[in-house]
């Protein structure tokens, strides 16, 4: 029921290097206040989300943005996602938790940034099922995981037929054969940061 292409945009962000902590935060700063709040940013590593939110928390503060974070809040996941749905112009740090477990509908979601691509850790756990499921293909495999985490996240954005929003992936190397997996008519358009601020915003 929800026409994805008019209602979104999805970005990939060539000249943010993931590698610089400062450069993500500074984009994730960016970001969310072109947005005026209302984002969810998605970390595959605790220590930088940790990072990030030391880096931003004080300037979107000074913005009116608060921010929360998961693993930095003394607050469960449920209640800082209760929060976050409360408040519209709030902004969330998160990992896969937080890709997997959030419906807010409406203004309170609006914007979602991944630091990078949610590929999968290299367990023993992945190395047997990337053995036993990938008919020979492990990457294939690798690439059917992250397609569909993806693909998870992009609809945390439209839970109603008058959402809108925008997919941020600050990821310059991250595959376009990944982004298949998004809703029919989603284009995938690769820009530099101040073109990701300018339509975010």
């Amino acid at each position: 029921p929800f026409d994805y292409a008019a209602r979104t945009r999805c970005l990939v962000v060539t000249d943010v290097a993931k590698e610089n902590t400062g450069q993500v935060a500074a984009a994730f700063q960016a970001l969310f206040l072109a947005a005026g709040g209302g984002g969810l940013g998605l970390f595959t590593a605790i220590r930088r989300l940790r990072d990030v939110h030391a880096r931003i928390a004080g300037p979107l503060e000074q913005a009116g943005i608060p921010l929360y974070a998961q693993h930095v809040d003394a607050m469960d996941n449920a209640t800082l996602v209760d929060v976050f749905r409360a408040e519209e112009h709030a902004c969330l740090l998160g990992t896969d938790a937080m890709r997997d477990g959030v419906d807010v509908p409406g203004r309170a979601l609006r914007l979602l940034v991944f630091d990078r691509v949610p590929w999968q850790r290299p367990t023993i756990l992945h190395r047997e099922r990337r053995l036993h499921l990938s008919g020979g293909r492990p990457k294939d495999y690798d690439d059917r995981v992250a397609r569909h985490r993806l693909r998870q996240a992009f609809g945390r954005l439209i839970r109603r037929t008058d959402d809108k929003g925008v997919f941020v992936m600050l990821d310059a190397a991250a595959p376009t054969r990944l982004f298949s997996g998004l809703p029919d008519g989603v284009e995938l358009q690769r820009v530099g940061l101040v073109e990701a601020i300018e339509a975010t915003a």
